[in-house]
């Protein structure tokens, strides 16, 4: 069932249950992301709830479509994650479909995105992202219908490897071959039930609830691509905010080791390695792809491109080693 433009809503939100048959409401657009509708709907009666839609068409500078079919994989990722880690998802009062109501988050939740640019470190956020991330891998490792639900490599293909590696690879051509290796080898590894959008823009945080947020990228794959998706941000924030780098930095080895704990066995070298790999690459692609980081002035973005080129034919193998080669890279605030 199609939504509707705000004006023509209250019927269907009415037909769903959501709203009772006199009830009106009023539609407040949400921003946050470039890839869907997203509206605050205020009853006149009872809670305010959230309606999405995914978008064909992405709003950035460049072309970018994808099927809005990926808004059923989202609904899917948050009905399987609720069962593992329920506090952790937003509630789902309606599913659809081409969109889906949830919950409101209100209370003292901020988002981990805000708290980062601001310079605030915080290794308890960090940890409580690298826990989450683990405990859904582990309980999706290698899962048969985890397996089933989520073979969307087409949607990940459109919204990460061809606006990210793909593009990256087609600006950076000296380096075109390595993009195009490791976008080849992500659409080839299937391992365990990845986010797909795993930034603290989607993090919320607070002292009595972490609530992860934007799962149209699910897809079962590789989890160094969750991993390396926080990463990126982490290293970024850190060029972006000099005077408090170290701090910003601190993060990384804390969401790590709290991923290993909760990973296990599987978290060894070699996913590490991979991890670290597609660091680099991703935080070019954040420069150079269809989706660049808004907060980097240009000579930032220079950093980036200079730092890192150099490392992509035989990265660090270890995220303890990057970071500190990234650190030096940082010029002093």
């Amino acid at each position: 069932m199609p939504l509707p433009p705000d004006h023509d809503l209250l019927p269907q939100l009415r037909a769903a249950g959501l709203l009772v048959e006199t009830e009106t409401a009023e539609f407040e657009p949400l921003s946050g992301g470039v890839s869907s509708d997203i509206l605050l709907v205020r009853p006149s009666a009872g809670r305010p709830f959230v309606v999405k839609r995914a978008l064909p068409k992405l709003k950035v500078k460049d072309d970018w479509f994808a099927d809005p079919a990926r808004n059923r994989a989202e609904q899917d990722w948050f009905a399987l994650v609720g069962r593992v880690r329920p506090a952790a998802v937003p509630r789902l009062l309606h599913r659809d479909t081409d969109w889906f109501a949830m919950e409101f988050l209100e209370g003292d939740l901020t988002l981990w995105k805000s708290e980062l640019l601001a310079g605030r470190a915080d290794g308890p956020h960090a940890s409580a992202a690298g826990t989450f991330l683990g405990t859904v891998h582990r309980a999706t490792w290698d899962d048969p219908v985890a397996r089933a639900t989520f073979a969307t490599g087409r949607n990940f293909h459109e919204l990460r490897i061809s606006p990210y590696l793909l593009t990256a690879g087609e600006r950076l051509p000296a380096l075109r071959s390595h993009f195009v290796a490791e976008a080849e080898r992500l659409g080839a590894t299937e391992l365990a039930l990845v986010h797909g959008d795993f930034s603290p823009k989607n993090l919320m945080v607070g002292p009595s609830r972490f609530v992860v947020l934007d799962a149209e990228v699910a897809w079962f794959g590789d989890p160094a691509f969750d991993l390396s998706f926080l990463l990126t941000h982490l290293h970024l924030k850190a060029l972006h905010r000099p005077d408090r780098a170290d701090a910003l930095l601190a993060l990384a080895p804390e969401f790590w080791m709290a991923y290993r704990a909760a990973l296990g066995p599987r978290a060894d070298a070699a996913l590490e390695a991979r991890t670290v790999r597609l660091l680099l690459l991703l935080m070019l692609a954040r420069v150079h792809g269809k989706s660049p980081v808004e907060y980097l002035a240009a000579e930032r973005q220079a950093i980036v491109t200079q730092a890192l080129s150099p490392q992509v034919p035989a990265p660090p193998a270890t995220l303890a080693r990057f970071t500190a080669e990234w650190k030096a890279a940082i010029p002093s605030a």
